[in-house]
């Protein structure tokens, strides 16, 4: 069904041009914030204009960020019951899947890392629990094309450098090849927790087991349930020396992950990780009640992938307040908070603004009702994720395949190879950008200024 139509309607008439007036203790006050932000952010999408690719943003935006706003608008029919996007999505999702059915379409394979695949696969898996439209039944469904990255990561596992996890890049030719990092391996355990409670699979349970191990034996996830971003490997460092940056979504990736493991398994050691994550998230993401970005935010040198992050961990701590209770009273509080704030933040008039006059959502959710400046997709998504997660009390839980999930699988889906996906390595050209990878810049040109004081490297 549609939700009123709020979003059309304030298009045609153009008639607010200030922040949104919600009122948080009436659900479809919030649902109608909800639909004035989703328009404006699906007016970047262009994947559905004549000679477009479907899937595709356009520049500045990168392949996995496409991705990113597909699971959100996925979950966005699930807290809202508004189903104006899901023909887009279900579009741009399935023309996506690639030649090999596994996220790694032609036109991007050969600039794509493991992250960019990894956020496509979690939209996968997004559609597979919240039941959404399934794939015509001679074409792999969501769980399948799930299981098909979850496949291909096995197989890249690397314990020849490290001790075992995934490279940011699949190609050698590619930036940031002798990087391993917390995104990357967090997609990895984040689908293998899902698809283990969605399937029941014990291989999925061993290894999310094992990709937090390694990422507990590197350091990369310390006693104190720090995430840090990542380390190198090439000229002998052997992931010696951690970069300490702090992202929302590294720690997010990690909470909701372990936290569909303890719902499943109930083990006290997935609580006490679940639990330990939230504890840090809500310590270190947060100023006085409001998330946001700390290794650049406060500096103001976030970049265009690093204005999407915060509405990841919006969806992420919603989904864990539900599987796990203990967290609820933890984590729903500062939802609740940041939306009230990040509404404040979308009566903004930008030119790089495609929906109606006077509602673009900001970035920094800390200026208060001061419109900070800046639109885009990340700004816009990231305002979307926090307001319906606000929902999350009565929204459904994400199904398994005992309790109707009726997405269909494939165990054994996916390449047993990355060769023959590439013809030949070849230098990148600007056609190439659009499936770049996530650039977690800081690899490749060096800490950005002042993230030395807000993260450790021990």
């Amino acid at each position: 069904m549609r939700f009123f139509g709020v979003a059309s309607v304030t298009a045609l008439l153009g008639s607010l041009a200030c922040a949104l007036d919600v009122d948080w203790s009436s659900d479809e006050s919030v649902k109608s914030a909800a639909s004035q932000v989703a328009y404006g952010l699906v007016k970047y999408y262009s994947g559905n204009n004549t000679g477009d690719v479907a899937g595709n943003l356009p520049d500045p935006y990168y392949w996995w960020e496409a991705g990113a706003m597909f699971g959100a608008l996925i979950d966005y029919w699930v807290y809202t019951g508004d189903d104006t996007y899901n023909k887009i999505t279900y579009q741009a999702m399935v023309h996506q899947v690639g030649d090999d059915h596994d996220y790694m379409p032609e036109n991007q394979t050969r600039s794509l890392g493991n992250d960019d695949q990894g956020f496509w696969a979690m939209a996968a898996m997004t559609a597979a629990e919240a039941n959404f439209e399934n794939p015509p039944e001679d074409e792999p469904g969501w769980l399948a094309l799930t299981q098909a990255v979850f496949n291909e990561y096995v197989s890249r596992w690397d314990t020849k450098d490290c001790a075992g996890g995934l490279r940011w890049q699949i190609w050698t030719f590619n930036n940031g090849y002798n990087y391993k990092n917390s995104i990357s391996n967090g997609c990895f355990f984040n689908i293998a927790a899902r698809l283990y409670r969605f399937t029941g699979d014990q291989k999925y349970a061993d290894w999310a087991e094992k990709i937090f191990a390694w990422q507990q034996d590197l350091k990369f996830i310390d006693t104190d349930y720090t995430v840090r971003d990542g380390a190198g490997y090439a000229n002998g460092e052997n992931c010696s020396e951690v970069n300490g940056a702090l992202f929302t979504y590294n720690a997010g990736i990690f909470l909701v992950g372990a936290a569909h493991m303890y719902n499943i398994t109930e083990d006290g050691r997935w609580k006490e990780r679940t639990t330990g994550l939230a504890k840090f998230t809500a310590k270190t993401f947060f100023k006085d009640g409001v998330m946001y970005e700390i290794a650049c935010e406060p500096q103001g040198t976030c970049n265009t992938d690093q204005q999407a992050f915060k509405g990841h961990l919006s969806r992420w701590m919603a989904t864990t307040a539900q599987l796990v209770p203990e967290t609820h009273d933890t984590l729903s509080p500062l939802l609740k908070s940041s939306a009230k704030a990040a509404v404040q933040q979308c009566g903004g008039t930008s030119s790089d603004f495609k929906g109606p006059a006077g509602q673009a959502c900001g970035f920094s959710w800390l200026k208060g009702p001061a419109y900070d400046g800046n639109a885009g997709v990340g700004e816009q998504m990231n305002a979307l994720s926090v307001i319906y997660s606000t929902l999350v009390d009565k929204a459904p839980a994400p199904f398994t395949s005992k309790t109707g999930g009726s997405s269909k699988g494939d165990p054994n889906a996916g390449s047993k190879s990355d060769d023959g996906k590439i013809e030949r390595p070849r230098d990148m050209t600007m056609a190439d950008r659009a499936g770049a990878g996530i650039l977690t810049t800081l690899v490749l040109a060096g800490l950005l200024g002042g993230i030395s004081l807000v993260v450790s490297g021990d």
